[in-house]
């Protein structure tokens, strides 16, 4: 999906509907804007962003672990030995 847009006095950028509806991006979304290359952006809901990062981790984790309890425990053990 391409759109236009253009930038206005205040740095505001007016997302075109379609690009919006193609996204996923609803009015009232919070945006994570993330530079991506030079002139280029990448702009997505905290949720998407989230989603991104769970899937990042997933690929590293054999699913029988649990990373949680493994952090927990190492975090008891640093406080126990200072």
């Amino acid at each position: 999906m391409q759109g236009r847009a253009r930038i206005n006095q205040q740095g505001r950028i007016v997302i075109p509907a379609e690009c919006r509806a193609a996204a996923g991006l609803k009015p009232g979304d919070e945006l994570i804007v993330e530079t991506v290359g030079e002139g280029e952006l990448r702009v997505r809901t905290k949720e998407q962003a989230l989603r991104e990062a769970q899937r990042i981790v997933a690929r590293y984790s054999s699913g029988s672990r649990d990373l949680v309890a493994e952090l927990i425990a190492e975090r008891r053990e640093e406080a126990a030995s200072e």
